[in-house]
């Protein structure tokens, strides 16, 4: 068919396109009264005072768990993490709720499987919003590995309600009723509207983006960053946003610009607010970019890896460098102000590394970001608690990043509301050896039709979408190399039992997706996971 390049014509045609293809799907995003009035009570409880004892997680973004010298033979020598570890505990099978950033983080943050109350997905800020637009996003933007699921034409007000749910509880709004100054310091990535900005959901001090990512560094002309693009659908959109709208840098909702490195800049605000509440208990919640896209990294930094022949490669490992900086100027923070005997400091990754950057290797592990086997899911975590757990010890046993909200609110004593359901468990007696049993029996992994189960040392992964599904052992092939679901029918239908009967606990997604990531498994199958 020829097309006129007649103004007119071209209009008309557009219009005729567009009539012809699917329109939008309306939604709802609805929150539980109930949990709403649960919260709601909750945080009308008079303050109560807590023992000292301070609180810091600093979280990685996409970092595998081969990335840094925690991991033998790492990527990245990285002496912060080592001195971070040489004074706690590695936990070496350590697992996120979600292979992506702002699910992992809703679990992390209020103690939960973020299925229970329907934060499954990305919160997006951007729909098709007919069908033209689902056309040409299906058939010239996405591509590869990379889908376009289906047109969804949301009301606005829809749009700016995904976030984290206004009935569940934070970490930082349970510390602060037991009174902790409450600092957080990154990216939020858990919705944008003033119901689900950090500060209002327990941070008397937010500093950072509320998107999924940001410019590391606004001149993209600077001599002191050397940048590295990627071909992959979403650096376009990283780079073209910089730091607008949802990315640009806030002060409690307030923008402001700065121009100085991202990571430093947002260490030293960190390092500000110890300095300010070290008399007091103070909880620091440092959730960090790097090494997440855009890659820009640190010329000095850059500098470093010279013997590095891949430049794409290279600018990942200053990336990773320049995180390791950021903890060990907290480390000293914590030594300087007298207070690091007294504070639990945590460091984890909200997931694995991005394998479709080109540049992080989760080799043995097979899988990476937007997956779920373990290369995925799987994260480098410590836990440094000098009164509490052994220093220099290393933990064999699965457990999870809801663990952390349990863990905290057991150490400072913190009085939780009659029917919160935690997810995960208080790991010190654990990690100290007073508990010699494994902290989970059972893990859990939804994204609509891509789910997984872990019961020691068996994991069950599949697609429903696609029929596809595979049962491994991990104790003898971590890697999750060789499907045994042929072999071990009875295994997979006791897997697949269990997470039934978890999942018939949890709600649908509150917003659709938009992508799909498709990955080839080591033996050649397709899965598919929604964004």
């Amino acid at each position: 068919m020829r097309v006129s390049t007649d103004p007119p014509q071209i209009l008309f045609f557009l219009f005729c396109l567009t009539a012809c293809l699917p329109g939008g799907e309306a939604y709802r995003i609805a929150s539980d009264p109930s949990s709403v009035a649960r919260r709601d009570a909750f945080l009308a409880r008079p303050v109560k005072s807590a023992p000292r004892l301070n609180v810091v997680v600093i979280l990685a973004d996409d970092l595998g768990v081969n990335d840094t010298s925690l991991a033998s033979g790492g990527a990245v020598k990285t002496p912060g993490l080592d001195r971070l570890a040489a004074g706690g505990v590695l936990l070496q099978q350590a697992s996120v709720t979600a292979p992506l950033c702002s699910p992992s983080r809703a679990a992390l943050l209020t103690g939960r499987y973020q299925q229970r109350f329907g934060h499954e997905g990305q919160p997006h800020e951007r729909y098709a919003r007919n069908g033209l637009e689902a056309f040409a996003f299906r058939h010239f933007i996405a591509g590869g590995d990379w889908q376009f699921h289906r047109p969804v034409a949301p009301d606005l007000e829809d749009v700016q309600r995904q976030g984290l749910p206004v009935g569940e509880l934070t970490l930082a709004e349970v510390l602060s009723r037991s009174g902790y100054a409450t600092g957080a310091f990154g990216k939020w990535h858990l919705g944008w509207n003033e119901a689900s900005a950090p500060h209002r959901r327990g941070f008397d001090t937010h500093v950072g983006f509320y998107e999924a990512y940001t410019l590391y560094q606004p001149d993209l002309k600077s001599p002191d960053v050397v940048n590295q693009r990627h071909s992959d659908v979403s650096d376009g959109f990283i780079w073209g946003k910089g730091r607008t709208g949802t990315a640009q840098l806030v002060r409690n909702g307030v923008p402001f610009e700065d121009d100085g490195y991202l990571p430093d800049t947002l260490t030293s605000e960190a390092i500000s607010f110890i300095e300010a509440h070290r008399a007091e208990n103070f909880f620091l919640y440092l959730p960090m970019q790097n090494p997440h896209t855009p890659f820009q990294a640190k010329k000095a930094l850059f500098d470093r890896f010279v013997d590095e022949p891949d430049q794409n490669k290279r600018v990942y490992k200053a990336l990773i460098a320049s995180l390791d900086e950021s903890v060990t100027r907290v480390l000293d923070a914590l030594d300087r102000t007298g207070v690091a005997d007294d504070t639990l400091v945590i460091f984890l990754s909200d997931n694995g590394g991005a394998l479709y950057t080109h540049a992080a290797d989760n080799r043995p592990l097979q899988g990476g970001k937007f997956t779920l086997f373990e290369g995925g899911v799987r994260v480098p975590m410590v836990m440094r608690w000098p009164k509490r757990l052994p220093a220099g010890t290393q933990y064999e046993q699965p457990v999870s990043a809801l663990d952390i909200f349990a863990t905290v609110a057991s150490a400072v004593g913190a009085e939780l509301p009659a029917g919160l359901t935690l997810d995960g468990v208080d790991l010190a007696p654990y990690l100290s050896g007073e508990n010699t049993a494994a902290p989970h029996e059972w893990l859990f992994w939804r994204a609509e039709y891509a789910q997984a189960v872990r019961h020691g040392r068996w994991k069950l992964v599949r697609d429903t979408w696609h029929g596809t599904s595979a049962l491994f052992d991990l104790q003898t092939d971590p890697g999750e190399k060789i499907d045994l679901s042929a072999s071990q029918p009875a295994r997979v239908q006791e897997l697949s039992v269990a997470w039934e009967q978890w999942n018939a606990g949890n709600r649908a997604p509150l917003w659709p997706h938009v992508m799909e990531f498709r990955f080839s498994a080591n033996d050649g199958r397709e899965f598919w996971y929604p964004l």
